[in-house]
């Protein structure tokens, strides 16, 4: 995998600007969270399930993990809608979950609005009983772009 060094830092920077302390955290706590972050590494990488458990352990919102991770330089993998692959494979619906018309229409009206984000696709997923990857792979298969990342990463 790739580091998270200046150089990333600043191509990331010009596509999205995350706020400093987003939460207005105190000095301690943002150290709490700095020290529960590296904990939870795996290979000097923090999997997105656990920045969204760590966020809800520590009652502090999800971009406030993202931004940590940021300052310290630390990359988030295991995206679960499936950002963050370093080969990427064309849409293959073999073995896929296949999606309601209905859910297929909100995923478009989303997209025509400009509202569809990460958080919108768990929305989704919670909404029509099926997975986040499987609606994000949905998106995909149209040909639609995700954005806004809870932990804004993209």
């Amino acid at each position: 995998m790739r580091d998270f060094d200046d150089a990333a830092k600043e191509k990331k920077s010009a596509r999205i600007e995350l706020p400093i302390n987003p939460d207005k955290l105190s000095e301690e706590r943002l150290s709490e969270l700095e020290a529960e972050i590296k904990t939870c590494l795996k290979s000097g990488y923090l999997p997105c399930p656990a920045a969204w458990k760590i966020a809800r352990k520590a009652g502090v919102t999800k971009i406030a993990v993202g931004e940590v991770c940021d300052r310290l330089g630390i990359r988030v993998t295991d995206c679960q809608i499936g950002f963050f692959k370093k080969v990427k494979t064309p849409y293959d619906d073999a073995g896929q979950e296949n999606m309601s018309d209905e859910a297929d229409r909100a995923l478009r009206e989303l997209s025509r609005d400009n509202r569809l984000t990460c958080a919108s696709i768990f929305e989704l997923a919670k909404r029509y009983k099926t997975k986040p990857i499987t609606v994000s792979r949905q998106a995909g298969a149209l040909g639609l772009k995700i954005r806004e990342c809870q932990l804004g990463c993209f």
